[in-house]
């Protein structure tokens, strides 16, 4: 359980996570001082994991010759190896002394500009989480290729459909929150986004969104790494399973839930088998047709086929009625070529920026897809509970 600690003074605390962050780390502790909102005493924590550029004894140096500006406070954690920015922004929130919890980047992508409108939301407007947003109207994205706009949004839309958040940027790492909404609760900060830990674990909470301008970062290097996207999944599966009422309860859902996306995956095989054979049988077999479109038929024979056996084998779905069928069938080929996308643009990402090997990246990029493909047609195409 997290420890609380009492305060009574309506402080606000900053957690800061930082790895080598050296050129930006002093420029964004100075721009928070000159932003805060008056006669609100603020602490900023900076956690730094070891960084190999120095970012925590530049902290230590600015300390030791800042003078103290009027109710504004920095702190420095000194963590010993990089051990992940959930656990940094965990250990920070155990070390904060205030009742109003700010969490950002240190690289500039997150504005200090926006620090005020969080704190008002929290302070005055008695909102329990106020969330910087990438996604409501006037909120943007600058700097990033369409790549990684894809990647976030389709992370976006898992979050919102799997775990039935209706926050619209709750991969977001810039918010603010009342210390008081996680007093007593289990936070694990096995991902690498625990505002969306937070959504899940809390109960009966006003969230406010407020839009910004991510812009990305001009100094350093970006964090989304390979890891990155394992702990996001990992975070995912296990938020998931997370609130549960009974053990048995919990079990008995979690095997059906596993029995049919074992059925679903196996469609997916054959489909693969289906979309093979009539590739070639268009491409050298009974016509002679440009390789490329005799895959665009073996892709729709895959499609078709792979919805029928999902819809009476693996969702027990005996309803042929015309106008059922075809929207269903719209919706399922629908997530099938998003989840094809998602795959293309995995192993692009992986192979390319990473220099993950290709056997590696295909099977991560399947994976993901897969999954993400079966809880999109459970829930919105054939209309099924999550875990039922």
């Amino acid at each position: 359980m997290l420890k609380q600690k009492v305060d009574e003074n309506g402080q606000i605390s900053i957690i800061i996570p930082t790895y080598n962050e050296s050129e930006n780390i002093i420029k964004i502790l100075h721009s928070i001082g000159e932003i805060l909102p008056k006669n609100i005493p603020t602490q900023a924590i900076v956690v730094d994991d070891n960084s190999p550029d120095g970012t925590g004894k530049l902290v230590d140096d600015y300390l030791k010759n800042v003078k103290k500006i009027a109710d504004y406070t920095i702190e420095i954690i000194h963590r010993k190896a990089k051990d992940g920015l959930g656990s940094a922004i965990l250990k920070g929130i155990q070390q904060a002394k205030g009742d109003t919890i700010v969490v950002m980047d240190s690289d500039f992508s997150h504005p200090p500009q926006i620090i005020p409108k969080l704190i008002e939301s929290i302070k005055k407007y008695q909102y329990d989480i106020a969330v910087a947003s990438r996604y409501i109207n006037g909120g943007k994205i600058q700097g990033w290729s369409f790549k990684r706009k894809f990647m976030s949004k389709f992370a976006t839309l898992i979050a919102k459909k799997g775990l039935g958040i209706d926050t619209k940027d709750p991969m977001s790492g810039f918010f603010a929150f009342k210390r008081n909404i996680i007093k007593g609760l289990n936070i694990d900060a096995i991902g690498y986004k625990i505002l969306l830990e937070i959504l899940v674990k809390t109960r009966d909470v006003n969230i406010k969104e407020i839009p910004y301008t991510f812009q990305d970062r001009e100094l350093g290097d970006s964090k989304l790494t390979t890891k990155t996207i394992i702990d996001y999944c990992s975070s995912v599966w296990k938020l998931y399973r997370h609130g549960k009422p009974m053990e048995k309860q919990e079990k008995r859902l979690s095997v059906k839930f596993l029995y049919k996306a074992g059925r679903f995956y196996t469609v997916g095989a054959s489909g693969f088998v289906v979309n093979y054979l009539i590739s070639l049988l268009f491409a050298g077999g009974v016509s002679d047709l440009w390789y490329l479109h005799a895959n665009v038929i073996g892709i729709i024979a895959s499609i078709t086929t792979n919805f029928i056996l999902n819809k009476v084998w693996t969702f027990g779905d005996s309803n042929f009625g015309a106008k059922r069928t075809i929207s269903q069938y719209g919706k399922f080929a629908m997530f099938s070529s998003l989840g094809a996308l998602v795959q293309l643009g995995m192993v692009y990402f992986l192979v390319d920026s990473n220099e993950i090997s290709y056997p590696i990246a295909l099977i991560l990029a399947v994976m993901t897809a897969a999954f993400g493909n079966f809880v999109l047609n459970k829930k919105w195409t054939f209309k099924e509970k999550l875990l039922g």
